[in-house]
């Protein structure tokens, strides 16, 4: 790791350094917080979970070879070198930001609303073509996840694409001081973290703190069809590039070929610099009409950094789901659309439309969406009319908040005299007891809640 020796370190996060000897100018192989991923020469930095305290792994990691440790307390009976410091948590930060400062990567900064997890891997897919690609892994998107993730950069990485959410003011500021991007792309302005950003104007202030650390002469994508983006005009005085399915975009999409759960085929349009229109065809192998926005991203990500149009296609057919993003899983009975990563009403919605694809009968087993704020009860009320209203021939509502969801779907039912068969269960093991005599064989059911409602358990019930 360049320059990461145990003085710059703990000078890097205002720590002060114990026990270092000799080895003080010794450079670490990597950092982590996770005492099972210590290995030989590798710092680990002690923190303070809600149950569990990394200082009391302090010994084992010793075993194993640590160089050193970053504690909030002196630790006893180790003879390693240790660096003290007030909030080890604020040291991972600190110690990350350091650390970017050393590196000439090209870092490649992802936020929205929704999408930036897919978009993510449709960038970093289409960079994979060209480069060694470095991309966030699982979740590592917030304050503890992006340090973790830019102190896994390495001599061999060219490229790092970073997803980076948040749910508070103050966030994304802090990320970008870590990240410091030369890319930053910006999917939408949708309506979660409402409890905590108030409207949609607080979620576009609080998203574009991302430009706070970006350089100088970063290169900013948006999504020019949503509303509260087309607003952002520039960033640090150069002009933004939109992507989009409107001409009025930079670069946009035209003849759009649904080929259900399967995904889709589309024409990419760019003008170059010399006025001449680019041109080509994709295969998008992920569904939803969303995935085709990941793909103008992505190719609007890969010409910037230089890959030619037969790199960009190939990365972009490459693209495989994520698991609990729009994952579909063919199980022995039923087609399952794995989406139950996380959920917001943009998100639900978009996900009703791609059940909407499917060819058989339509199922939408959807939880409790967390975090909304005052307006919780309204936002899960417009979920069921919107599933009630594009076509969905059953829907299953879980979760204390879904019942809202579920009333506001029987109304719509009444209203619009469909035959749409609705049930509500008040908890996810209520349902897993009988959903198996809910559903018919050959079903398509879409399967999406916030994660804290545990609906990787429905996935793995029915893929069986």
């Amino acid at each position: 790791m360049k320059n990461m020796t145990l003085v710059s370190v703990a000078e890097s996060c205002g720590g002060t350094l114990h026990n270092a000897g000799t080895d003080w100018d010794k450079t670490a192989a990597g950092v982590v917080i996770d005492s099972r991923k210590v290995e030989k020469d590798f710092i680990f930095i002690a923190t303070k979970g809600e149950r569990v305290d990394g200082h009391s792994f302090i010994p084992q990691v010793a075993e194993k070879g640590a160089m050193a440790v970053v504690c909030e307390k002196e630790p006893e009976g180790v003879g390693i070198p240790y660096i003290l410091v007030k909030d080890s948590f604020q040291a991972l930060k600190d110690i990350a930001e350091y650390y970017r400062k050393q590196l000439s990567i090209k870092v490649v900064g992802i936020t929205g609303s929704v999408g930036k997890t897919s978009t993510k891997e449709f960038v970093a897919e289409v960079l994979s073509q060209k480069y060694k690609v470095l991309k966030t892994e699982g979740n590592f998107n917030n304050e503890v996840g992006l340090p973790l993730m830019v102190l896994q950069i390495r001599d061999e990485h060219e490229v790092a694409v970073l997803e980076m959410g948040i749910s508070h003011f103050g966030e994304m500021h802090r990320l970008s001081k870590i990240a410091r991007p030369d890319i930053c792309v910006m999917t939408n302005i949708g309506q979660c973290h409402l409890e905590f950003l108030g409207t949609r104007e607080g979620i576009l202030k609080a998203k574009s703190e991302i430009f706070d650390f970006a350089s100088k002469d970063a290169a900013v994508f948006v999504n020019g069809d949503d509303d509260m983006l087309q607003t952002v005009r520039e960033v640090n005085g150069k002009p933004l590039v939109y992507f989009g399915f409107s001409e009025k975009n930079d670069v946009y999409a035209t003849d759009m070929e649904n080929r259900g759960l399967f995904g889709s085929e589309a024409k990419i349009h760019r003008m170059r610099k010399n006025g001449l229109e680019e041109c080509y065809a994709v295969s998008i192998p992920l569904p939803g009409e969303h995935m085709v926005y990941n793909a103008l991203a992505a190719a609007s990500v890969g010409r910037v950094l230089g890959l030619n149009t037969a790199q960009i296609q190939a990365g972009i057919s490459s693209v495989k789901p994520v698991g609990g993003r729009s994952n579909i899983i063919r199980a022995e009975k039923y087609i399952l659309i794995d989406d139950c990563y996380n959920a917001n009403p943009v998100s639900m919605e978009a996900a009703i439309d791609l059940l909407k694809m499917a060819l058989t009968r339509k199922a939408a087993v959807l939880g409790d969406m967390f975090e909304l704020g005052e307006n919780s009860d309204a936002l899960h009320e417009r979920v069921g009319k919107y599933a009630v209203e594009h076509g969905v021939d059953m829907l299953i509502c879980v979760g204390e908040n879904a019942r809202f969801m579920y009333e506001a779907a029987q109304k719509k039912k009444e209203e619009v005299r469909r035959d749409v068969r609705l049930h509500y269960f008040r908890t996810r093991e209520e349902l897993e007891q009988v959903i198996e005599s809910l559903l018919e064989e050959k079903d398509t059911v879409l399967i999406k809640a916030s994660h804290g409602m545990g609906f990787e358990n429905i996935v793995k019930k029915l893929s069986q």
